[in-house]
């Protein structure tokens, strides 16, 4: 993909305040204008920043309901109450779930955990599982990432005897449904100060008010925080305030003494011996846990995560991997079907949005879909496939646009709905399709800006070769882990050149293996352009180009640096 690249020189003002800082925390100034650019203006935020502490999470009581919650958890493991752990299929509410059901078990035994079967129940709280709690005894739920909408399932759950507890991140309705406790941070009446914890975060949080409340000792939490971790970065949701303390000590739980189902799941991966990072999590162990759900059932998946014998839990790892091999022959097939319908729509390029329906599409895989879809066009995406006449899909958005509020303008039309901003599972009947494309296309086209539209990459420095230091490379390390808010650094390089070793690679010699220099230093950088091998003919030229790049640690040679190009255009003097 050609982006449009945006750089805006610091003024000097601004310059002057990053040499100042710099000199404060002994690092670059190209370093120290990110932090200002991340709102990192003092010497003690630029400590907290890169040394995020667990003490320093929010007090769990300062959510709404959160002493009630723990009340009703006290009130049902003294009575011994049989309590469900309830969650979502997907890696947030799997992860959730597992949090939660390890924790407890270990103070009460008299409890167990359902994940609904996303093709047989649906997203959510299903009367299915609603019967089975009753039939088994149960007298309290614990929903994770799902059930703020869930007003009908939760009063019938009520004339079955059964309270609610709701552990949500996605946002409410004016209504709330009448569980016991609803701990949302986005609650319109929330006092809690930070908004963007991921399901399993909000787990997180009423386990860690549940152990403040019984004498626990915080300790006891720390070895589910690679939960956390492995939530954040698949749900992608804000890597700045407490999430990035729950992502910073997850990933260092994760890397030093992983749960035994992580810990599978990270040798079916070949992480194994390797620094596991969040995009490690995004595009390697994520989509395994997903995998299941998406597949078969997201049980499995919570069945992984809780075993504690690593012999079988590699076992299951085993499997859960065919199903995610499963899953990307489904991915890419339906995939190449949306592709070609899109390019067949000759207005496309003028409709600030795409919906597309097929009904033998298969429901788990339309998210994967509406992503590849949003990454391909920068449009706005809806994926609908159909079950039992009822269409039912994922829409996802672009960097910038909140895609929650283009749904909810046509909740008439549909039969349920729910997410975030860059992300809404919906139902809808088919017949209702054709207008819903019409009123959504229409209300995205009146509120989303051209540049929106637009694959934009926003370079955070322009620097030389020379700049990238042994230094600077791990000073830079210390600004992990990386998400939304918080994403990698991009630098910009101009007039560099081919040194005279670059070649094309990978299995369909779709990647490119960089040797560079450039024009004001004699430093040799090594780099990878993954599936920008029609830039090589350009290359090899002689002639100059500018590059947009992450500096990555070369995972091959330990200690050096890779430069992992993520544009290439001729150099101005050039085009």
């Amino acid at each position: 993909m050609n982006f449009k690249w945006n750089y805006q020189q610091p003024s000097p003002e601004r310059q002057q305040a990053a040499k100042e800082l710099a000199d404060k925390i002994g690092m670059s100034p190209i370093l120290a204008e990110l932090l200002l650019k991340r709102g990192i203006r003092t010497e003690s935020a630029a400590k907290r920043f890169f040394r995020p502490m667990l003490n320093e999470l929010i007090d769990p009581f300062l959510m709404n309901d959160m002493d009630v919650a723990v009340d009703r958890l006290n009130d049902a493991m003294g009575r011994k109450e049989r309590i469900m752990v309830y969650g979502d299929y997907d890696v947030d509410g799997c992860t959730a779930v597992a949090l939660v059901y390890k924790f407890l078990q270990q103070f009460y035994s008299n409890i167990e955990y359902y994940i609904p079967d996303r093709y047989e129940e649906g997203y959510g709280i299903s009367r299915k599982g609603l019967d089975y709690a009753a039939q088994t005894g149960v007298k309290l739920i614990i929903v994770l990432d799902c059930g703020i909408k869930a007003i009908d399932e939760i009063a019938y759950a009520k004339e079955l005897g059964i309270d609610f507890i709701i552990c949500d991140h996605h946002v409410p309705d004016d209504e709330l449904p009448c569980a016991v406790a609803i701990l949302n941070p986005k609650r319109v009446d929330s006092t809690y100060p930070f908004k963007d914890l991921c399901g399993c975060g909000v787990g997180f949080k009423f386990m860690q008010a549940f152990a403040k409340n019984n004498g626990i000792p915080f300790s006891q939490l720390i070895p589910l925080l690679d939960f956390c971790a492995v939530s954040i970065a698949a749900d992608i949701v804000s890597v700045t305030g407490e999430n990035r303390i729950l992502a910073f000590h997850g990933l260092k739980q994760l890397n030093q003494n992983p749960s035994v189902g992580l810990k599978s799941i990270i040798e079916i991966c070949g992480l194994t011996g390797r620094e596991i990072t969040m995009s490690d999590i995004m595009f390697k162990i994520g989509p395994r846990i997903n995998a299941s759900g998406r597949v078969q059932n997201g049980t499995e998946t919570v069945d992984l995560l809780v075993e504690k014998d690593f012999k079988r839990a590699l076992a299951e790892a085993t499997h859960i991997n065919e199903y995610n091999e499963q899953r990307k022959d489904i991915d890419k097939q339906m995939s190449e079907e949306a592709n070609q319908i899109v390019e067949r729509l000759e207005s496309q390029e003028h409709q600030p949005a795409i919906v597309l329906y097929n009904e033998g599409w298969k429901r788990g895989v339309v998210g994967i879909v509406a992503s590849r879809l949003t990454e391909m066009y920068y449009r706005p995406t809806v994926v609908l496939s159909c079950n039992n006449g009822i269409a039912t899909g994922s829409a996802r958005s672009v960097a910038g646009y909140d895609i929650y509020d283009a749904i909810k303008s046509c909740r008439d039309l549909l039969e349920n709905f729910g997410g975030h901003t860059y992300a809404v599972g919906l139902t809808l009947k088919v017949e209702n399709i054709p207008e819903f494309k019409r009123r959504f296309q229409q209300y995205v086209g009146e509120g989303i800006l051209p540049e929106q539209t637009e694959a934009l990459v926003d370079i955070d420095a322009v620097i030389d070769f020379k700049d990238i230091t042994k230094k600077l490379h791990n000073d830079l390390r210390k600004f992990a882990p990386h998400g939304p808010d918080n994403p990698k650094p991009l630098f910009c390089t101009r007039n560099v050149y081919d040194y005279g070793t670059s070649k094309v690679v990978g299995k369909q010699q779709e990647h490119i293996k960089l040797e560079l220099v450039d024009s004001r230093s004699s430093n040799v950088m090594n780099g990878i352009a993954f599936g920008q091998s029609a830039a090589a003919r350009y290359i090899k030229s002689k002639r100059s180009f500018d590059i947009v790049y992450t500096i990555e640690d070369n995972i091959y040679k330990r200690g050096e640096v890779q430069l992992q190009i993520e544009d290439i255009k001729p150099s101005s003097s050039e085009e």
